[in-house]
């Protein structure tokens, strides 16, 4: 069953979406926070991964990140690393205070970008007992460097300087100013690469698309893009248990590889053959594996979903 459900996160109020088992069984259950990419909202792959996983008996809760979607902040599509960080904590608190949720059994998701924003906030939010990523991103290394590290450094330093700009005209009340993300064709996307294509190809055709996905980003955002590090402290989430997923033929694979490398164990990277980035949002042909492999990694961190706490006695 799903219910839309509001809660606060440091000054403003997000909207979700709370999945819960269809079966009756009694009792506290082990909950997922799970958190979308950068251009996306609750209704599209984290939407997708929380369903799913509520069906293998965990409760679940996706949610539009501040500033995205349904949920407040202003100037609206503003990415603020910080703020999506301190979101998945008080999503954590949300689920908490529900009587359904067995608050010694709560496990975070990320996707994309939330594969990187939900690292540190596991790593210093103990409520949070095991987090597992999907095709993870560092935002803060995809703006400084590129895809790969190809992009020159002068990039980034023009990026800034335009970031600055765009502070003053929204201090002098002018309109936020707004980066497209996406590409307006298919054409245009394939010229700037297969990664590029496949992006476009989720978030702007009807395969993926959805009307508050708004394919811009606040400008100004990159400042505050550019000084995060996801990865930085990984090492923190243990002795809590880590699972890393992506895909051999993604582009940002590497970002999974090297953030593993530095995370202390207990910890896994696995791999689905052949999978792009994007495959992994939704793609048929590799989601039952990667639900499959999810449903194991919850279950041996958190106890099995089928099996509720009594309400008795608890809290």
């Amino acid at each position: 069953m799903k219910t839309a459900v509001t809660f606060p996160s440091a000054g403003l109020r997000l909207a979700g979406h709370l999945y819960t088992p269809d079966d009756r069984i009694g009792g506290r259950r082990p909950a997922i926070v799970v958190s979308h990419p950068m251009s996306g909202v609750k209704e599209q792959t984290a939407g997708l991964y929380a369903e799913r996983l509520a069906r293998a008996g965990f409760i679940t809760l996706a949610f539009d990140a501040a500033y995205q979607g349904e949920s407040e902040g202003e100037p609206h599509l503003l990415e603020d690393p910080s703020h999506r960080v301190e979101d998945i904590k008080s999503a954590v608190t949300f689920l908490i205070l529900r009587d359904e949720v067995d608050a010694e059994r709560i496990g975070a998701l990320g996707i994309c970008a939330s594969g990187g924003y939900v690292i540190p906030a596991v790593a210093t939010d103990h409520r949070i007992k095991t987090v597992a990523t999907v095709s993870a991103v560092d935002t803060g290394s995809m703006f400084r460097e590129g895809v790969g590290r190809t992009q020159a450094p002068e990039v980034l330093q023009a990026m800034l300087d335009a970031a600055g700009e765009a502070r003053v005209e929204e201090a002098r009340g002018e309109p936020a100013r707004l980066q497209q993300i996406h590409p307006d064709t298919g054409e245009q996307a394939m010229s700037l690469g297969q990664h590029t294509y496949d992006g476009w190809e989720y978030y702007r055709t009807p395969r993926g698309s959805h009307p508050r996905s708004a394919n811009h980003f606040v400008f100004r955002s990159i400042d505050l893009i550019a000084q995060f590090s996801a990865f930085e402290r990984i090492e923190l989430v243990s002795p809590r248990p880590l699972l890393m997923i992506a895909g051999t033929a993604a582009a940002t694979a590497y970002l999974s590889r090297e953030a593993i490398e530095k995370a202390a164990e207990p910890k896994e990277l696995f791999w689905i053959d052949g999978a792009t980035h994007v495959d992994l949002y939704d793609r048929e042909e590799y989601l039952p594996t990667v639900i499959a492999k999810l449903d194991d990694f919850f279950t041996a961190g958190l106890g099995a979903a089928s099996s509720a706490v009594p309400l008795h006695g608890l809290r």
